[in-house]
């Protein structure tokens, strides 16, 4: 295993080869690919590098030429799911072209759900990564703002996107774990909460459910959601 130097380093900013001896076997490109696989049907607590080296018929210790830490594995993943962002030609409207922008990212993360987990600025200046990030940009040219402040939109929208998908796969698993049905369990929790809203300890939670008690609609949550913190950046709404 490659021993962690005293110096930092970027795997973007490592060669993938010395240009001396035989011609790799694997590229960056294939490893992140097959642990890429696994997570996606195995779960992100699946890819190791044995498992990785399993995938590709080759031996664990080899990977680490390629790859020296788990963290560079991980950044690679990221990148490789980035490329899959479309990036398009905005439309003029900033406003309506960040929550397509929005709209897509949480579909890429429903098709990779591990990658709500890795999603953090450390991982957040990939190659892909970076395209993705100058195409937010470009959405925002005709926003009248700052760079930092656009920077920091975009970073909100990502973080309500991640949330949002955090939760709907948290609540999927959590169902299929369940020992009974979904409607069972949602009539036993909806008894209990009747009960103690009919105890007259939380009457503002009880008016709230007697105005408005119908099924919420998760779909309309999110764009909502998206929509309010928009508006809070349009312009006029304070200072840039």
């Amino acid at each position: 295993m490659a021993v962690r130097g005293a110096v930092p380093e970027v795997i973007w900013a490592r060669p993938e080869r010395t240009g001396r001896g035989p011609k790799p076997a694997y590229t960056r490109d294939d490893i992140a690919a097959a642990a890429v696989r696994i997570a996606d049907a195995q779960g992100l607590d699946a890819v190791s590098m044995r498992h990785v080296a399993a995938e590709l018929g080759c031996g664990t210790m080899s990977l680490y030429n390629y790859v020296p830490r788990k963290e560079d594995l991980y950044e690679l993943m990221m990148d490789t799911a980035s490329a899959e962002h479309v990036l398009w030609e905005p439309g003029g409207d900033w406003r309506a072209d960040l929550m397509r922008v929005a709209r897509e990212t949480r579909a890429l993360m429903r098709r990779h759900p591990w990658m709500p987990r890795l999603m953090s600025p450390v991982y957040g200046f990939s190659p892909h990564a970076l395209r993705y990030l100058e195409h937010c940009l470009a959405c925002l040219d005709p926003l009248e703002a700052s760079y930092g402040t656009k920077l920091e939109l975009v970073a909100m929208v990502n973080g309500v996107v991640t949330t949002y998908v955090r939760n709907e796969l948290d609540t999927a698993e959590r169902v299929r774990a369940l020992p009974w049905s979904e409607a069972e369990e949602d009539r036993a929790r909806g008894a209990y909460l009747g009960r103690q809203l009919a105890s007259g300890a939380f009457p503002r939670m009880a008016e709230a459910f007697a105005r408005d008690a119908g099924p919420v609609d998760l779909e309309e949550v999110f764009e909502r959601a998206l929509g309010r913190l928009l508006d809070g950046f349009a312009p006029g709404t304070g200072d840039r």
